[in-house]
């Protein structure tokens, strides 16, 4: 089993005195920035004067500087803007302020495995991935909890990179939840996998599938929306909380009896042959020169297919039906409960 560090594995000085830049306030950008300000850590936001995130750590009382000030003199810079975004910001904002023994931090590999970002050998090259999203990071460390991370150190020119990244995953509510040491390599293979083959392209085409069968079938598109989509969420919830066995435990015996004698022939031979296929484009490089050219020819495919999915019958059934469900909407739960 792998090794998990906790807070009492952290060098409590290991980022003391240190001055932190976070570039980029999305999802991750915004939490980790906060987390670390709370965690008493000397932290600088540095973002596109106007960009979209700007007016928002304005909000969240940040005192904004461009990228190029908030890197001058930083001994972590933490790389969070998007991935496409990361190697033009790296070479014109990152590289003429970067000192020796400087560290900088990814929270996906992305860039440095695929080699789009190739910095000096004179700085530490690490990562902290929480495996979950910003939001997720920020509530869990105010409610003194945390996310797990994933650790990784690419490079190490100060001798000093496993015990400052640790650190930083101690700042940002990591530790208490624990930490696991990975590679760049592994860490973005199987992330991309992991969303390519099953929890976005998988269970989304899994649900768009189920739903299209039903319907085609002569059922009511509302009946099948519960069965495909709406009662996903009961399901991934008890896997969540106590696995596969846990899932079983809390279903009907008719539907473990379909999910042991069924399951497989959904993912089949050949559903796990295409599995190997994607994993193997991951793995050769093939999906990132694709996504990179992609970005290059300004997002022609990207924007042609992500079009066709928000244009899906099913998300016109699920966008009525959810409005009239009260539970997601807590606001006006409240409302018509203090009347």
């Amino acid at each position: 089993m792998a090794k998990m560090f906790w807070a009492s594995d952290t060098n409590p000085r290991a980022l003391e005195g240190k001055r932190v830049a976070v570039l980029g306030y999305g999802s991750q950008g915004r939490a980790h920035a906060l987390n670390l300000r709370d965690s008493k850590i000397n932290t600088v936001v540095g973002l596109r004067r106007g960009g979209p995130s700007w007016k928002q750590a304005e909000q969240d009382g940040w005192a904004l500087v461009g990228p190029s000030e908030a890197t001058e003199g930083a001994d972590v810079i933490v790389m969070l803007a998007p991935d496409m975004a990361q190697p033009a910001l790296y070479i014109n904002e990152v590289v003429p302020n970067l000192k020796d023994g400087a560290m900088i931090l990814f929270s996906h590999g992305f860039n440095i495995h695929y080699g789009q970002i190739t910095p000096s050998k004179t700085v530490d090259v690490t990562m902290i991935a929480p495996k979950g999203p910003g939001a997720l990071v920020r509530r869990t460390y105010e409610d003194g909890r945390g996310v797990p991370c994933l650790l990784a150190i690419h490079q190490d020119a100060s001798g000093h990179a496993f015990d400052r990244t640790l650190a930083y995953a101690h700042a940002i509510g990591g530790t208490r939840a624990g930490v696991i040491q990975t590679t760049f390599k592994e860490e973005t293979e199987t992330d991309l996998f992991g969303e390519q083959a099953v929890l976005c392209g998988g269970a989304r085409e899994l649900i768009q599938a189920g739903w299209e069968t039903l319907v085609n079938a002569g059922y009511q598109p509302e009946a099948a929306y519960f069965e495909c989509l709406h009662e996903l969420k009961l399901i991934v919830d008890l896997i969540y909380e106590g696995g596969i066995a846990k899932m079983h435990q809390f279903i009907s015996e008719t539907a473990k009896y379909g999910d042991i004698t069924r399951g497989s022939r959904v993912i089949d031979a050949h559903v796990r042959e295409s599995m190997k296929k994607i994993l193997e484009e991951i793995q050769s490089g093939a999906f990132a020169k694709e996504w990179i050219l992609e970005n290059q020819a300004g997002r022609p495919q990207y924007s042609k297919l992500l079009d066709k999915d928000r244009n899906h019958p099913i998300e016109k059934v699920g966008e009525e039906l959810r409005a009239q469900m009260s539970w997601l909407k807590p606001e006006a739960t409240a409302a018509r409960g203090a009347k």
